[in-house]
């Protein structure tokens, strides 16, 4: 009975955590992909079309510099207080600002002001998102067993594919219904007005989800709760922070690469329309979502680094054929890349969430993983865009950019084969370590 009870728990705590963290990287997701589509014609219209799209994706990019900031922050508090509530708090930061993305007035109706607010809003995105992905996946990771905690930690993973999956499907919908001049002219807003009803969504079902039994523990024992966890740690567990951040190098790079700078180069370098491009990626990313928890599952019975490596080493090899494929301008090649792609991502992705939740213990485990997880993403998937749109521009050629994306493939690829292999150990056993 009391088995069944926690299973039940546990389910309701895992789609709590992935319907939230689908909405919350929906809105930071279809931020990326309007900047591929329609920012540097609304925000940016002055300059030429790869420059425009450049300056758009500088804009995405400062969103990643912001992560970092909310992640020690959002850390720091929910090492202190609880995960729950800070995850309600990113919820309502990130629907709020993606709502008024929504509203913004455009270049051509009050000039400067317009991307100046853009930017704004861009930063408040990050910051949310910064503090979301740890408490999402740390309140299912310390509701579930040890035996399975990949599976059920890579839910609030399949999470970020499923948003990505929701923006590009209302994007590609706007884009159907829609002339050119009607998506531009007001049709791109409608995405980010949904996220009012979203964020409403998502307030009901984690308001219904307990605190982690983990941190309740912790919490009870109020020594052995640290003033400054983001201190302990960089202080306690320095070589897991540069290892966790190792790991996130090619993951963080290439999904950027084939969900952002894919749109740029398949409708202004190959000559793809926005709506086939749309919908490739619409099915690549469906397919996303299922690799990530059954690459997750594979962790949890051959281990966590052997997984991590075939996608890496796999991503080495892919990206040279990524292009090609792309280059070929038909349909089956579009789809074979972007499929292959992330598929591949996923073998990265699926069991990240429980390979860094168990390089640390309870005590500054949100501040652990929040810090390996968003620091990464100031020089990896924030400058990705930029460095392949200019890489573009510079070569006009995309094999200097397959280059980019395989050497931090095989960076992660190192990185993973230094971890220390996690699977199957209990966080009691963890926290001893500490």
């Amino acid at each position: 009975m009391a088995e069944a009870a926690e299973r039940a728990t546990l389910r309701r705590v895992v789609a709590a955590s992935a319907i939230g963290t689908t909405i919350e990287w929906y809105d930071f997701f279809l931020y990326g992909t309007a900047a591929a589509l329609v920012f540097n014609k609304l925000f940016f219209p002055e300059a030429d079309p790869l420059v425009g799209t450049m300056l758009a994706f500088a804009t995405y990019a400062l969103g990643f510099v912001a992560r970092p900031l909310g992640g020690v922050i959002f850390g720091h508090f929910g090492d202190r207080v609880g995960r729950k509530k800070l995850l309600m708090l990113s919820l309502v930061m990130m629907g709020g600002a993606t709502v008024l993305i929504g509203c913004l007035p455009t270049y051509g109706q009050v000039g400067v002001l317009a991307p100046v607010m853009l930017i704004a809003l861009r930063l408040v995105q990050g910051f949310a998102v910064g503090g979301e992905w740890g408490g999402a996946v740390l309140i299912v990771a310390e509701h579930g067993d040890a035996r399975r905690r990949g599976f059920w930690a890579s839910w609030p993973q399949a999470g970020v594919a499923a948003g990505n999956l929701l923006a590009a499907g209302v994007l590609a919908l706007m884009a159907a219904l829609q002339s050119e001049a009607d998506f531009l002219a007001w049709g791109w807003r409608v995405p980010f007005l949904l996220s009012a009803a979203l964020i409403l969504v998502g307030w009901w079902v984690r308001a219904a989800v307990e605190e982690s039994p983990s941190f309740r523990a912790v919490e009870q024992a109020a020594q052995a709760v640290p003033k400054a966890p983001v201190m302990e740690a960089i202080r306690r567990r320095p070589l897991r922070l540069v290892i966790g951040g190792g790991l996130r190098v090619a993951e963080n790079i290439s999904y950027y690469v084939i969900t952002v700078f894919s749109i740029t180069y398949a409708t202004q370098h190959v000559g793809l329309s926005r709506q086939a491009t749309l919908n490739a990626l619409l099915i690549a990313s469906a397919a996303h979502l299922v690799a990530i928890p059954a690459f997750a599952a594979l962790s949890d019975r051959i281990g966590r680094r052997p997984v991590y490596m075939l996608g890496a080493f796999g991503m080495a090899l892919w990206a040279f054929a990524f292009f090609r494929l792309l280059d070929t301008g038909a349909t089956p090649g579009v789809l074979t890349a972007l499929i292959g792609g992330l598929v591949l991502h996923g073998a990265m992705y699926g069991p990240q969430a429980a390979f860094l939740a168990e390089m640390f213990p309870t005590a500054y485990r949100y501040s652990g993983v929040s810090l390996a997880y968003q620091v990464t993403s100031i020089f990896a998937g924030s400058l990705a865009p930029i460095i392949a749109v200019a890489l573009l521009k510079e070569t006009g050629s995309a094999t200097p950019v397959a280059i980019y994306v395989a050497v931090a493939s095989v960076l992660s690829g190192i990185a993973a084969f230094a971890a220390r292999e996690t699977r199957g150990k209990t966080f009691e056993e963890i926290d001893r370590e500490a």
